[in-house]
């Protein structure tokens, strides 16, 4: 199955629940930005995190934006301005 690539910015209220955010987002992908991640996922992976990120978050008061960029290596090229960032190759991460 393939794997794609997801934009993902969160905006957490509470600094206790920030940290475990990010703990998983560290999981899942690449930072790029403060609270900005790369994260290239398979399906499982993709409805895993969506569980594990819904089970941290505040439903009510915190926010988490998911864009789908695409499948991976078919995906638009991502343009960095200013400082260079390393970004997520696009092939098979072994962790």
């Amino acid at each position: 199955m393939a794997r794609r690539r997801y934009l993902i910015a969160y905006d957490i209220s509470d600094d206790r629940r920030l940290r475990r955010v990010c703990k998983v987002m560290e999981e899942f992908g690449e930072r790029i930005q403060y609270s900005v991640f790369i994260c290239d996922l398979s399906a499982m992976e993709h409805v895993q995190w969506t569980t594990r990120i819904r089970g941290e978050m505040n439903l009510f008061a915190d926010s988490v934006i998911e864009i789908d960029l695409g499948e991976v290596g078919h995906c638009s090229p991502i343009g960095i301005h200013g400082r260079a960032r390393m970004l997520p190759s696009s092939g098979a991460s072994i962790v």
